[in-house]
């Protein structure tokens, strides 16, 4: 029933009529959302050229310059905790107590030893004194004098080992008190008061300084061998650091370390920057981001990086060349500065697709549409179309 009602309208057209009615839909088409003729719009900047400073970025991870496990140089129990666990603490300030009264026992006895030592020297030397006076008289033999002789020097080997005994106890006595060996911030402490510890053993608390940090990363071989024929005769490069949650690359620091040799496992090399730490921003074990900025400069051809495409393994730029045709450009990519990517395989001013990428496809038109960009050459946002005024009523009855 339906075909049989609307069968007589179709074949009421003459067939001028209905060959204009198909034109007039063709045209619809292209000139809907591709634009004149068919060709899409896009919006286009040209690739800016200009001296940038070379610069390298790492990933880093922070260390302390001093990382020391506090251990016990004595046997005891331990009497007290003298410390804060995290707090900073200066060099020679006290950690930990070890009771040490046998220690003191030790030094009383030693001392007493020393004092029978150095009587016992002195009657040998009085007994050889008196002997060799008379050798002239042939009153004593050789034999004597000999033997006088010989117990001198043992009774001053005696003094000496009770003297380094005595030593020995008084440094015991200073080990019993634990002092910081670097100034630094403390970790837990592993020992509470009443625990038996020996010597070395265990680890009662970890202490790392805190006034600098280092940076360590790994740079490529190439990095290093750019490093190596750009850095001759140059000042160090200017190291700047930011953490995880920074902007951009706000600590500045220098680089004062590189490895004597490649790790032939990775080929990488290991650097080290060096940071000041005094306001305490830094803890050791957290990673950064690393950036070496060359103090020399060189000329290069930007693009915003939002016109990269990529296509299988390839990085491309889509150039808007001769009679507004799309030509695919392979280019190898630089460094990112401000939104703005280093490229090689484009020209300075040569036109770029940077919005409207999925429209335009190689080798058919476009209808480009140039941006204004800043002093950068990063493309200025397009200016919003004026709204269209509605048709007249007249024109829409019809």
């Amino acid at each position: 029933m339906p075909q049989a009602r609307f069968a007589p309208r179709w074949s009421a057209l003459s067939a001028p009529a209905l060959f204009a009615l198909v034109l007039a839909g063709c045209g619809q088409q292209q000139g809907g959302p591709g634009g004149h003729g068919g060709a899409a719009p896009v919006s286009v900047a040209p690739a800016v050229q200009r001296d940038v400073q070379e610069f390298e970025e790492f990933t880093a991870r922070l260390e302390a310059p001093d990382t020391v496990d506090v251990r016990a140089r004595v046997a005891g129990t331990i009497e007290a905790v003298r410390f804060k666990e995290g707090q900073l603490v200066r060099r020679g300030d006290p950690l930990f107590t070890i009771d040490s009264r046998a220690f003191r026992a030790e030094v009383v006895r030693l001392e007493a030893q020393v004092v029978a030592a150095k009587t016992q020297l002195d009657l040998a030397r009085a007994d050889l004194a008196r002997a060799e006076k008379l050798v002239s008289v042939n009153a004593v033999s050789q034999q004597e004098i000999d033997q006088l002789r010989a117990a001198v020097r043992n009774a001053d080997a005696s003094l000496r080992s009770a003297e380094a005994g005595l030593v020995q106890a008084r440094l015991n006595v200073e080990y019993a008190n634990i002092t910081a060996p670097v100034a630094g911030r403390t970790s837990r402490a592993n020992v509470t008061p009443g625990n038996l510890v020996g010597v070395g053993d265990p680890v009662l608390t970890t202490l790392v300084s805190s006034d600098k940090v280092y940076a360590y990363f790994d740079a490529s071989e190439a990095a290093y061998l750019k490093y190596l024929r750009t850095g001759r005769g140059e000042a160090p490069p200017t190291v700047q650091m930011a953490l995880a949650d920074d902007q951009g690359f706000p600590h500045t620091g220098k680089l004062d370390f590189v490895d004597n040799r490649l790790n032939p496992t990775t080929a990488t090399i290991r650097g080290r920057a060096v940071f000041d730490n005094k306001a305490g921003l830094f803890t050791p074990g957290l990673y950064a981001r690393i950036k070496l900025v060359s103090h020399s400069s060189k000329s290069a051809v930007l693009v915003p990086d939002r016109a990269i495409t990529t296509d299988q393994t390839n990085k491309l730029v889509l150039v808007v060349g001769a009679n507004n045709i799309v030509q695919p450009r392979p280019v190898k990519l630089g460094a990112l500065l401000d939104g703005m990517r280093i490229v090689d395989g484009l020209k300075a001013g040569e036109q770029v697709i940077v919005d409207g990428l999925q429209r335009a496809m190689p080798g058919a038109p476009v209808t480009p549409q140039l941006l204004k960009v800043d002093d950068k050459g990063m493309p200025l946002p397009a200016a919003p179309a004026a709204p269209q005024a509605p048709a007249p009523a007249s024109a829409a009855s019809k």
